[in-house]
């Protein structure tokens, strides 16, 4: 399963518009082997967009766009190795790819 197969399989229950922006700042995301930290870092993208913003309320699809991202790069995380989800933001996920 690709990346952006992986991401389709899990995006079906949110609001169109929402798909249609974490399918655009994840676009980049080409390979599974990577996935937690690059959704992460799609995550932080998204998030310096809004906080780069005025603060309106075009900001808050992007910011739901960032939860989602920061959520499914936990959720790939678990997917892929369970047992160091605890562990990933502080040592190097979210963090790392965030920074």
């Amino acid at each position: 399963m690709t990346a952006a197969e992986w991401l389709e399989t899990r995006l079906g229950s949110a609001p169109g518009e929402l798909r249609d922006r974490i399918r655009s700042l994840a676009a980049p995301v080409r390979s599974r082997t990577d996935l937690p930290r690059a959704l992460a870092e799609a995550g932080r993208g998204a998030l310096e967009t809004v906080i780069a913003g005025h603060g309106n309320r075009s900001a808050a699809l992007d910011l739901l766009a960032a939860d989602a991202l920061i959520t499914l790069a936990l959720l790939a995380q678990a997917e892929s190795d369970p047992a160091s989800l605890g562990e990933w933001p502080g040592s190097g996920g979210i963090e790392a790819a965030t920074t």
